[in-house]
């Protein structure tokens, strides 16, 4: 039997507020266990909370941003559950009347087809305090440090069918909350989690299959790999005769398997109600238009006017519009030596090679953007090789000054002097006679083959500094003539 993966997502990103939702705490990660917890987030009797407008703002921002409904009235609920890091009892949630309603997001996939996913809702709501596990013989701590720190809950249509379509849209929507500057998307503190909602179903078939929730993922690899185990459990259940039940679950990227955490509770378990304390928030017209006036150029239109402008590809401009930073450089590249596909090219191939290797964001690179332009520079005017330029970017890296330095200090300057040139050919062809010999007697097919020896011995001769282009044009003609 042929079976349908799908995948419905749920995104929760801690806003980058700098106080939380309700109370003025400090949201700085992490201080002092319990040092950023307020009365107000302990949930202590007398206490009453204070919507953050901020927070609100940015919620408009996301929503604008993917062209969803903003609700003109949007209510806040109480979350009834126990937990040890829940305080109060409950969370304060949005349920019937999210801030956010309806939208979409279009993903860009390995082979550069694009797809539309649509979003439910995004409703804001408080966090909870973090468990903690070790150091405590046996026991659990508490830290409520987190306890109220603003987060916006994003959730997809179930219109996702692959682990590698839910690691792209998790990685556009990554991408967007930081262009908008809404959230830092440090998925390693926790600032973007993801639960992903994974059902099978027959191929052909309308009707869903029972979901498994698996809850807190934290890496887009994480993501993919939990997905691909969940997936490959249930088809095997089913096809041996089972049946999945609704439950949630947790990732163990250790044994790289899914495990039972508890069954799925449905909305009517939470008993939601209008949260007594909170006021409606209504929303005017004019502050939207504030809002929107205030986007900056969105991921998926810096994509476009890349291609449009520079003429890249769908793909590379996907790469140079991920982030922010990562566009913002290439364009300073670009600036600075006017050639967007060797800027492109550089970008993409040396530099985030170098920042892989070092484990580095693009705004600690070594390597400035102007000094990466000006090195781009010196290849298009024929002063250095390719290969040369290789030479020159490590020394860059290593913190040995400008290109024109290190070109300069190192006698780095490519030959282009076409006598200087022809005379290091004559030599490379004498001491080589036998294989001109060989050549001049080869059909066409050998002497393609061939000819690359003579241009490796020309350039071990000049080390690395003879034009290339010269070389190979001047000793065509020698070995022809």
């Amino acid at each position: 039997m042929q079976w349908e993966t799908v995948i419905g997502l749920e995104i929760h990103a801690q806003l980058s507020t700098q106080s939380k939702i309700f109370s003025g705490s400090a949201t700085t990660f992490g201080a002092e266990p319990n040092t950023q917890a307020s009365l107000v987030d302990l949930g202590m009797p007398g206490t009453l909370p204070v919507l953050n407008a901020e927070a609100v703002r940015m919620a408009c921002k996301f929503g604008l941003a993917i062209d969803a409904e903003i609700a003109e009235k949007n209510v806040f609920a109480r979350k009834n559950y126990f937990y040890p890091d829940l305080p109060k009892g409950y969370q304060t949630s949005q349920m019937d009347h999210p801030i956010v309603g309806k939208g979409h997001l279009d993903i860009t996939l390995e082979d550069g087809s694009t797809r539309r996913i649509g979003i439910t809702r995004a409703h804001l709501e408080e966090d909870a305090g973090k468990s903690l596990h070790e150091d405590f013989h046996g026991m659990s701590g508490i830290d409520l440090n987190r306890a109220g720190t603003p987060l916006l809950e994003i959730v997809s249509e179930p219109d996702i069918r692959s682990a590698k379509e839910a690691v792209a849209y998790v990685k556009a929507i990554h991408a967007l909350v930081r262009y908008l500057g809404i959230c830092d998307g440090n998925m390693a503190e926790g600032s973007l989690r993801c639960d992903c909602n994974v059902s099978v179903r027959p191929k052909g078939q309308a009707e869903f299959g029972t979901r498994a929730e698996i809850k807190n993922v934290n890496s887009f690899r994480f993501i993919e790999k939990a997905i691909n185990y969940e997936v490959q459990r249930q088809i095997e259940l089913i096809e041996d005769g089972g049946k999945v039940v609704q439950e949630t679950r947790l990732y163990d990227p250790n044994k790289d398997e899914t495990r039972s955490m508890r069954s799925k509770e449905e909305a009517n378990d939470y008993r939601y109600f209008p949260c007594p304390d909170l006021l409606p928030v209504v929303i005017e017209q004019s502050f939207l238009d504030e809002v929107r006036a205030s986007l900056p150029e969105l991921p998926g239109q810096k994509r476009e006017r890349f291609e449009r402008e520079f003429g890249l590809s769908t793909y590379d401009a996907s790469v140079l519009s991920a982030s922010r930073e990562m566009a913002d450089y290439f364009e300073q590249v670009n600036a600075t030596c006017g050639d967007a596909k060797l800027a492109a090219n550089w970008v993409m191939g040396e530099l985030s090679s170098l920042l892989n290797k070092e484990g580095l964001d693009i705004e600690q690179s070594p390597v400035t953007a102007e000094q990466l332009g000006g090195m781009i520079l010196r290849i298009k005017d024929d002063t250095i090789s390719g290969k040369i330029a290789k030479m020159v970017f490590e020394a860059m890296a290593a913190g040995e000054g400008s290109a024109d330095e290190i070109i300069e200090k190192k006698g780095l300057k490519q030959v282009t002097d076409s006598g200087a040139i022809e005379a290091m050919l004559d030599e490379v062809l004498a001491a080589n006679a036998e294989q001109v010999e060989q050549y001049r007697a080869s059909d066409e097919a050998k002497r393609g083959k061939m000819f690359g020896f003579f241009v490796g011995q020309a350039m071990k001769a000049s080390k690395g500094k003879a034009n290339p282009g010269q070389v190979n044009q001047l000793l065509k003609k020698k070995l022809e003539g």
